[in-house]
């Protein structure tokens, strides 16, 4: 059975510049993994405008930054995953999971995989949702 991925772009606030949220099967994968409070990797790094997001899955395994929790990803850790396509597969594994002294170890998310064809539209969604983003917020766009 293969998963199913949601990208959102969330607006700049108060504390942090705009920043996406995963959701797998319909449960906020930076919440699960990192806590209440966490926050996504900043959308202008992960869906960079003018260029290909490195969210896109190639056949070489990449280590993506997803999140961290809301101290910082150099005290805790960050919450990372490997992302690699195998032909008409997109597979995130090799979980990495932010871990506070203070908490038990955590659960890191287990292996996930998509159908390539509906990874690669949702990357391509969310990057022109973060184009559109950028342009209303005054950002240079190409």
């Amino acid at each position: 059975m293969f998963d199913r991925l949601e990208i959102r772009v969330l607006p700049p606030g108060p504390r942090f510049p705009a920043q996406l949220r995963f959701r797998v099967n319909g449960e906020d994968v930076i919440e699960a993994a990192v806590g209440e409070g966490g926050r996504g990797p900043f959308a202008a790094d992960v869906l960079p405008v003018g260029r290909p997001s490195p969210l896109r899955a190639t056949g070489e395994a990449r280590r993506l930054e997803l999140g961290e929790a809301d101290c910082t990803g150099a005290c805790c850790g960050l919450l990372t995953v490997l992302v690699q396509r195998f032909g008409e597969v997109v597979q995130r594994s090799g979980w990495e999971v932010p871990w506070p002294a203070q908490t038990p170890a955590p659960h890191p998310p287990p292996d996930l995989h998509f159908p390539a064809r509906e990874y690669d539209a949702e990357v391509t969604r969310a990057e022109a949702d973060r184009w559109q983003q950028a342009q209303r917020n005054g950002e240079d766009v190409p």
